[in-house]
């Protein structure tokens, strides 16, 4: 898969969410910021991501992803 791809996916998994995805075709860094973080702990805001994309995970098309989940507030502040 291609970062543009794993970008469409999750657009159209949560569109109220701004993605942005850089990989290599096998490790994947995926960037995400909303409001819906906001009440979520670390675990929480992983296991939203992965919701999306685990079953790409499962078969093999996505091997390794690294997450990265803020807040707008977070964003701003760092």
């Amino acid at each position: 898969m291609t970062p543009t791809e794993i970008l469409a996916i999750l657009q159209a998994a949560e569109p109220s969410v701004s993605w942005a995805v850089d990989g290599d075709g096998y490790k994947y860094e995926v960037n995400a910021v909303s409001d819906v973080f906001t009440d979520l702990n670390a675990v929480k805001r992983q296991q939203f991501v992965y919701r999306i994309l685990n079953p790409y995970i499962a078969d093999g098309r996505i091997h390794a992803v690294t997450i990265r989940t803020l807040t707008p507030a977070e964003q701003a502040a760092s």
